[in-house]
């Protein structure tokens, strides 16, 4: 979706407001059972074909856009969200305002970090901007941790597929993203997600540890299952630096495959249960030690991400580690 697209589909939309839909309140019960500490949520809110499923009736994505917030954050399973369309520009002090009216304290936000700061040679790029941490500050971060607070989950740096030798190979990403990191303030969180594995190094794992930043476990085709990202980066449980897991897209699908085969995202089209057992590990793992997680699942995983989001809140529910 373009910048253009994005930000019409979030600051447009009639004033109808819409509500949870009533078959979600029967997830009260299956929610009480999952630690406090694992956060579900969705890679986005607007979708209408979410109608019976999150939402109490069939409304237009600008619609939810704009009023959806407060009816999803009421879900029982539904305690965070990503909000994807940071990467496409920094949030406005009113959409953030917005956001933080329509939920409670105890709501978390993923929240993207704008395109220019992770992406040399992207469009909209300015070679500037890139990794410059006085600019990430001033226009993202600081904004942000003003008008959300404690409701700002983690700030999420997200580096697409990049050949490594456009960044002077993984030993010089690694320094850059050091040096950017522990530039910015300590609070709110930070997390990296990359999609090159040749990035995945020892030394990146060092230049989070030592900035205080924490690895973005992702599925997605293009990087490295998880299993090799924990065993480079490893697992850590503080509590106030969530671990943030991200299922993005199905094994074998591009989003454009993935959007046009499942839309309007109303089933499960293609169950995973692999990779949902995979998630389910290392969310009780991170939450046994004592740390905060938060899952956030996008339709083209399954096709369906609040189902998707059920389903993982029955296989916690299902160990018998799943409350701490």
């Amino acid at each position: 979706m373009s910048r253009e697209s994005q930000s019409e589909l979030f600051d447009a939309g009639p004033a109808s407001p819409v509500d949870l839909a009533p078959e979600a309140a029967g997830h009260q019960a299956l929610a009480e059972r999952i630690s406090p500490r694992i956060r579900l949520g969705t890679s986005s809110w607007s979708f209408p074909g979410w109608e019976g499923i999150v939402y109490d009736r069939p409304v237009p994505g600008t619609t939810l856009a704009h009023h959806g917030l407060r009816a999803y954050s009421r879900h029982p399973l539904l305690r965070c969200v990503g909000v994807d369309r940071g990467y496409y520009a920094p949030l406005s002090r009113g959409v953030l305002e917005r956001m933080r009216n329509q939920t409670p304290p105890s709501f978390r936000f993923v929240l993207k970090a704008d395109r220019r700061l992770v992406f040399p040679g992207g469009p909209g790029s300015d070679p500037e901007l890139f990794l410059n941490p006085s600019w990430g500050e001033a226009e993202i971060v600081a904004p942000a941790a003003e008008i959300l607070g404690e409701r700002l989950g983690t700030i999420l740096f997200q580096f697409p597929p990049i050949r490594p030798e456009v960044l002077g190979g993984p030993r010089r990403f690694a320094e850059r993203l050091y040096h950017f990191l522990q530039a910015l303030p300590p609070s709110p969180p930070c997390t990296v997600e990359i999609r090159t594995p040749e990035l995945l190094t020892a030394d990146y794992a060092s230049a989070l540890a030592h900035a205080g930043a924490h690895h973005g476990f992702v599925i997605h085709p293009e990087m490295s299952d998880l299993d090799t990202q924990r065993a480079v980066v490893g697992l850590s449980g503080s509590p106030s630096a969530p671990t943030l897991i991200r299922w993005m897209l199905k094994p074998g699908y591009s989003y454009e495959r993935a959007r046009n085969a499942w839309t309007p995202f109303r089933r499960l089209a293609s169950p995973d249960p692999d990779r949902r057992g995979q998630v389910v590990r290392i969310a009780i793992e991170v939450a046994a030690q004592g740390g905060e997680v938060m899952v956030v699942v996008n339709n083209k995983a399954e096709g369906s991400s609040p189902l998707s989001v059920v389903e993982l809140a029955r296989a916690l529910t299902n160990s018998d580690r799943a409350t701490f």
